[in-house]
């Protein structure tokens, strides 16, 4: 019986980092607002769309998955051996467990993204990077919304 728990506790484990990992990934669509975002002023400006390209936006490494990894692998590494082996096998699973859990994070946390300049009525050009969760057109009249910190999102 016990054998069974220590295989089922690496996969709950691994299944709780999956979940971690994809739930602290902050959202760079052009939909979603941060509760900061929210109850204050923004400036819309209108404009066209010049050039629209296809992005990769970098996945964050916040230490969440680093963490996970690395308590995931001391406990895979636990199971293996007896003794000094056993902690040697605890502190290489820790180490590599971590580095994977890093990485996980990252790949996880990696979204497509879309590079849009956008003319601006007043002839200015801008150009905003976001989350591609919407298609946008050579020639789309788009809305730009800026706020006090300067935080801008393109919506059609």
């Amino acid at each position: 019986m016990m054998n069974k728990t220590l295989a089922i506790t690496p996969v709950a484990l691994g299944i709780v980092l999956a979940l971690i990992l994809v739930g602290c990934a902050p959202s760079t669509s052009g939909k979603v607002y941060s509760r900061d975002q929210t109850r204050i002023s923004h400036s819309v400006y209108y404009g066209t769309v010049l050039r629209a390209e296809p992005v990769t936006i970098e996945g964050t490494q916040s230490g969440a998955g680093t963490l996970a990894g690395g308590a995931l692998g001391g406990v895979l590494g636990s199971s293996v051996g007896s003794g000094s082996g056993r902690s040697l096998a605890v502190v290489g699973g820790a180490i590599a467990g971590a580095v994977a859990g890093s990485i996980a994070e990252k790949k996880a946390t990696t979204v497509p993204g879309i590079e849009l300049e956008v003319e601006l009525d007043n002839g200015e050009i801008i150009v905003v990077v976001q989350e591609a969760d919407d298609v946008y057109r050579v020639g789309d009249r788009v809305r730009v919304i800026k706020d006090a910190r300067g935080t801008t999102r393109i919506r059609q």
